[in-house]
């Protein structure tokens, strides 16, 4: 997947805060940032029901197809009679009146179809579907402010967040209780989840101080919508005038303040002006904070304001920063600030090892628990000869097999090895997954070709299965082509542990094939392709990536020219040779231009060659491959190297027969 910003947005980097996996009360799991995986609401048993396959009525289906065509081209009045004549298609008979009656619950104004709503909900117990429409009630009854409706329908059974906020805004404005620290976590930057935060707030079920972390937080991000929200439930019309004009120059209204701040609301007011003047003129800036700062802030807001300078600083690579975030010293950052803060301090020349341990114990108590940050504890200790206390660290990774658990094994043992694998799936176990009628509705629409329906009707078929039945589930899939559904589904086992499924290599070795070709190692390609589509060739990124290799069209062009392949059209970039010659191609490119090291061809393949020669040449020493990789500015670039080059660990010994590897040698060191 192509970058396409010219320039470091906050919120566009920093929508996720943390950085790796987490691990709570010894128990070591993905945060969303790391994560591999879609994240789903999590039950503890198998929701839908279990029925043989059966024979499709294929005039049914047509129905189906035909209504789905019509939902296409928004004729919304057809799907009623397209649902009457599709009743006899048990797997997706019910899909043209969800259909209908979703498009009445999002385009209402007022009027919402009640009885056609329950009817369809009590038709289809243990349905994605029917809790999908369920979902989009509350967000449509909530909108009308009829929270009575809203709590009722709830809670909600899939992951949703407009619909999770919905419902709690409904229970909080109805005086019913909420967890706020465990809803807090699901914020998205919408209308539903601002106000559920307010509706939290005005029952007093959200603190002031916590609204105004959340409010801090969301001017950090540059999350304009989410901060003018919060600032409405922080202010009055007075102040939420000065707030307004802070965001448009901030340094203009602090030339008006003086002296020590009249109220908690004016003291809050010129700690967000030092936080927007950081990111409009952080030199201008530094130098009115250390001049006027004192005067203007209380301690612990001039702490927090260091902070700010200090973020957009290591976001473009300076080396002040990290002085800058000393002295923020021990004031509350938001979850991304502190990771920044031991990422600036990895940067230093010499590390103060010392100080990186100290910024990590400075995070809060869980993030201090993801993986990345225990294996960079251990690394401290290491460093600072505390070798009993970082083996310690090193040992409660040795069950992750993602980046930082791959680094944690090479310290303790020296090299990496496949994890114990479990037994293949049986015959019968593969049977009695194919009754699962979620995942018999989900293969239907992915023969259809419809991955829209497809992917949440497989998510939702999953959730609660033991990892027996996902393995199963995965075999499937695979007998089925759904790669990433192979991958995603194998992922969330717990104990029991396929890589030919977590790190299948499609294709009948055609990949690797084009790979030797061109003269790069297959693993690598595995690694990235695996990274960029799962192996979808009809994968297409938001900003128009394509195909197995996610080239973008330009790149695409542009490659075929220069390699002379004279009959390339766009509409070809989606066929697997086409797409796989011009990646493979792209990929040996940026090797080429980066000095053969593979972790910033890999940065330039996805962010842009520019951008890799950039971030190599604000280096002023030699660094370390893993510190590289884990201070790319880019949020994306960044995950996606260590995802890349992780991946092609195991693909190595997978694809190689090899018995160990290592990611070690893989990053090697970069220099400037």
């Amino acid at each position: 997947m192509r970058l396409t910003f010219l320039s470091i947005s906050l919120f566009a980097l920093t929508l996720t805060a943390c950085s790796s996996t987490a691990q709570s009360n010894k128990i070591i799991h993905s945060s969303p940032e790391e994560a591999e995986i879609e994240q789903s609401a999590v039950t503890s048993k198998p929701r839908v029901e279990y029925a043989p396959l059966k024979t499709v009525d294929m005039a049914a289906r047509q129905s189906v197809v035909s209504a789905y065509d019509a939902m296409r081209m928004r004729q919304w009045d057809a799907l009623p009679g397209y649902a009457y004549s599709a009743q006899n298609d048990h797997e997706l008979g019910n899909y043209p009146m969800y259909w209908y009656l979703r498009q009445q619950l999002t385009s209402s104004q007022g009027f919402l179809p009640t009885t056609e709503l329950k009817k369809f909900i009590k038709d289809n117990p243990r349905t994605y579907v029917a809790d999908r429409l369920k979902a989009e009630w509350i967000i449509a009854a909530v909108k009308q402010g009829d929270y009575r409706t809203a709590s009722t329908l709830g809670p909600v059974h899939i992951n949703n967040s407009q619909a999770i906020c919905a419902y709690n805004q409904a229970l909080a404005a109805s005086g019913q209780h909420v967890d706020s620290t465990k809803v807090i976590r699901v914020i998205k930057g919408n209308e539903r989840c601002a106000e559920m935060v307010g509706a939290l707030y005005r029952s007093g079920q959200l603190s002031k101080s916590r609204l105004t972390d959340l409010f801090r937080d969301a001017v950090e991000y540059d999350n304009k919508f989410m901060a003018k929200k919060y600032a409405g439930f922080l202010f009055d019309g007075t102040d939420f005038m000065q707030y307004q004009a802070i965001i448009v120059n901030p340094m203009q209204w602090l030339a008006t303040q003086s002296g020590t701040a009249g109220s908690p609301q004016q003291a809050e007011l010129r700690a967000i002006a030092f936080s927007r003047l950081a990111r409009q003129d952080r030199n201008m800036g530094i130098t009115i904070l250390e001049n006027r700062g004192p005067e203007l802030l209380s301690a612990k807001d001039l702490q927090w304001a260091y902070s700010q300078f200090a973020l957009v600083a290591v976001l473009n690579q300076e080396v002040r920063a990290d002085a800058w975030y000393r002295l923020a010293k021990d004031s509350r950052l938001s979850d991304y600030n502190s990771a920044w803060r031991t990422r600036a301090a990895l940067r230093q020349s010499p590390i103060d090892w010392k100080w990186v341990e100290k910024s990590i114990d400075l995070m809060n108590p869980e993030q201090k628990k993801e993986t990345a940050w225990i294996y960079w504890k251990a690394k401290a200790l290491q460093q600072q000869g505390k070798s009993s206390q970082a083996t310690e660290l090193y040992r409660l990774l040795q069950e992750q097999h993602d980046f930082y658990g791959q680094l944690a094994q090479e310290e303790l043992t020296g090299k990496i090895v496949i994890p114990p694998q479990a037994a293949p799936v049986t015959d019968k176990e593969l049977a009695h997954i194919k009754q699962n009628t979620g995942l018999q509705r989900a293969v239907a629409l992915f023969r259809l070709g419809w991955r829209a329906e497809a992917v949440p009707e497989w998510s939702y078929a999953i959730d609660g299965l033991k990892d027996r039945d996902l393995l199963a589930a995965a075999a499937w899939a695979e007998q089925e082509q759904i790669f990433d559904r192979v991958i995603n589904t194998s992922l969330l086992t717990k104990k029991e542990i396929n890589f030919a499924q977590r790190y299948i290599a499609p294709f009948n070795g055609r990949v690797g094939q084009q790979a030797r070709q061109v003269g790069i190692d297959p693993s690598w390609v595995y690694g990235l392709i695996r990274q960029e589509s799962r192996f979808v060739q009809v994968a297409r990124s938001g900003v128009g990536a394509s195909g197995l290799m996610q080239v973008m069209p330009g790149t695409a062009s542009l490659v075929a020219k220069q390699i002379g392949m004279y009959d390339f059209s766009p509409s070809k970039v989606n066929e697997f040779e086409t797409n796989a010659i011009l990646g493979t191609n792209y990929l040996r490119i940026m090797l080429e231009k980066l000095g053969g090291n593979e972790i910033l061809a890999t940065a330039g393949y996805n962010a842009g060659p520019n951008r890799a020669v950039r971030w190599r040449d604000n280096l002023t020493q030699r660094m370390d491959g893993a510190i590289f990789a884990e201070t790319i500015p880019f949020t994306e670039t960044r995950l996606y190297v260590k995802h890349v080059l992780s991946n092609a660990v195991w693909y190595d010994m997978l694809l190689n027969g090899k018995t160990s590897s290592s990611l070690k040698k893989r990053l090697g060191m970069v220099t400037p």
